[in-house]
């Protein structure tokens, strides 16, 4: 007689469990004077698990995380998935309205936060009436569990039924076009993704990595933190990405692998630094959120001819990895978001839903393991988003026959001039031109006549000779067909943008 086989469940804390009797004593994680192992790391996060379930939470509850990039911002993320509660990242540069709204719509029942942050959670109708903990609070019991070795250097057993099915996190929506609704991400789904992440992205053990870009992220954590701790590599965890620090962090710590948004590769583009400092170790450079400008990239690949760019699509309902365009397809599919990854299957329809041929402009939708069950608590909104299995992107595409896809505009983004539909990149591509333009962001403002007004917003070189909003016209009118010439064009010092890097056009149409 043989035994029924076990079902193994496999979650985002198991990874780190396997990372743990793999790699032992390997550097998993640096921030600031701190370094931990991958010994330590697992033995940190059965600590982390071990301190949250003490206060009282218990399976499925939700843990609000409001804090700037820390290893223990990682822990409490790792903490939550190996004690069965579900990690909800928050944004840390909301605050009143749009913090407790997030707070609210979850049911937290613990908000962690940074000391300096804490008076905007408690400032909060939700943070006045839920415990709030600060990060700080974690570390002792870390620190002392990191101590302990054991034979096999990882934590086998915890205590912890957790399932591959269960809630890890709920992952909300950037908020750049409406309220954030919260995608309900297994730990299957997130699992799935990383899997993605290794397959497209050349990740390995020798990679040493920054990451600068915020952890509430979905593209910092998912992309890239969590299935670069699945492959053993080195990580280091920075604040913030200021250019010059991360120049001289490039050169000192011989770093070879970079994420970023394209507005902070055109911020270290345009520093006096990137000429000076060695950066010879650098191969590997990945950006996503929005178009990298084609020029900024030239002057990146002209510099630093041996690094390969990777560029990155997709959104936080499929945890978010959906596409890449890898180094090798960058010169024959300029502006491509790339084909998809190992785990999403797409298709382009019309608006009635159906199947477009190659090369024809619809909407892309999704269907995959990756991707979330719905939104917390908004059915209606999740009955809107999927259709058959589909999820409906909201994002304007071309696909051609060997699945390359080159993203025109949000659905929802496009402009409406005069009945004629825009596509704002392809304008703000041609601006970019200027050499005088350092940043530029094209929307529509509604407008009597024109339905939308085509406008640019354009900031302006430090130090370089002013530009005029004719120069800019003419610019475009050189370039472009008559009606896609913007009608205004505003000068700025800076664009709005979330702490991801993403440009906000919702308001720029404010203004």
């Amino acid at each position: 007689m043989t035994s029924a086989p076990l079902h193994f469940s496999s979650t985002v804390a198991d990874m780190i469990r396997r990372s743990s009797g793999r790699f032992g004593s390997a550097t998993a994680l640096e921030f600031a004077d701190r370094t931990w192992s991958y010994h330590e790391l697992d033995r940190a996060v059965t600590a982390m698990a071990d301190t949250l379930r003490s206060r009282g939470l218990n399976r499925g509850d939700r843990v609000g995380a409001y804090g700037k990039n820390s290893d223990l911002y990682v822990l409490l993320y790792l903490g939550c998935a190996r004690a069965g509660l579900i990690h909800v990242p928050v944004n840390f540069q909301l605050k009143a309205e749009e913090l407790d709204y997030i707070l609210d719509n979850a049911d937290v029942a613990l908000v962690v936060t940074d000391t300096d942050l804490r008076p905007h959670v408690e400032a909060t109708p939700t943070g006045a009436s839920v415990p709030v903990s600060e990060f700080t609070e974690f570390l002792e019991p870390a620190l002392e569990a990191a101590k302990h070795d054991s034979s096999a250097g990882s934590e086998a057993v915890t205590g912890y039924d957790v399932a591959d099915d269960d809630i890890a996190q709920l992952l909300f929506t950037s908020g750049t076009t409406s309220a954030p609704k919260g995608a309900v991400m297994t730990h299957r789904a997130l699992v799935h993704e990383y899997l993605s992440c290794l397959q497209s992205l050349d990740f390995a053990d020798t990679d040493r990595v920054v990451h600068a870009l915020p952890l509430y992220h979905s593209a910092q954590m998912h992309v890239f933190l969590l299935p670069l701790l699945a492959v053993g590599a080195h990580n280091i965890i920075v604040p913030a990405p200021v250019p010059e620090t991360l120049l001289e962090i490039f050169e000192s710590r011989r770093i070879n692998s970079f994420f970023a948004a394209p507005t902070v590769w055109v911020a270290l583009a345009n520093s006096p630094d990137l000429e000076t400092r060695d950066l010879s170790n650098l191969r590997k450079a990945y950006y996503g959120a929005s178009i990298m400008p084609g020029p900024v990239l030239r002057k990146l690949r002209s510099r630093l001819p041996e690094l390969g760019f990777y560029n990155c699509f997709g959104q936080s309902e499929l945890g978010p990895l959906c596409t890449v365009l890898r180094p090798e397809e960058h010169d024959d599919h300029p502006g491509s978001a790339g084909r998809s990854v190992l785990f999403v299957e797409t298709r382009v329809v019309d608006d009635a839903g159906n199947d477009l041929a190659p090369g024809e402009l619809g909407e892309i939708l999704y269907r995959s393991p990756q991707l979330c069950e719905g939104y917390w608590r908004k059915p209606e909104a999740t009955r809107d988003a999927f259709t058959d299995g589909w999820f409906h992107s909201g994002d304007l595409v071309r696909m051609d026959e060997n699945g390359f896809v080159e993203v025109i505009d949000r659905v929802k983004d496009v402009i409406n001039t005069g009945g004629v539909l825009v596509a704002s990149r392809q304008v703000e591509d041609v601006i970019f031109e200027l050499p005088t333009v350092a940043e530029v962001a094209v929307v529509g403002v509604a407008d009597e006549r024109w339905i939308e007004a085509i406008t640019a917003f354009v900031v302006v070189k430090p130090g370089a000779e002013a530009l005029t909003e004719a120069e800019v016209i003419d610019h475009v009118k050189g370039r472009l067909a008559g009606f896609k010439v913007p009608k205004r064009v505003a000068f700025i010092d800076e664009l709005p943008k979330n702490s991801s890097g993403k440009i906000l056009k919702r308001r720029l149409r404010e203004v």
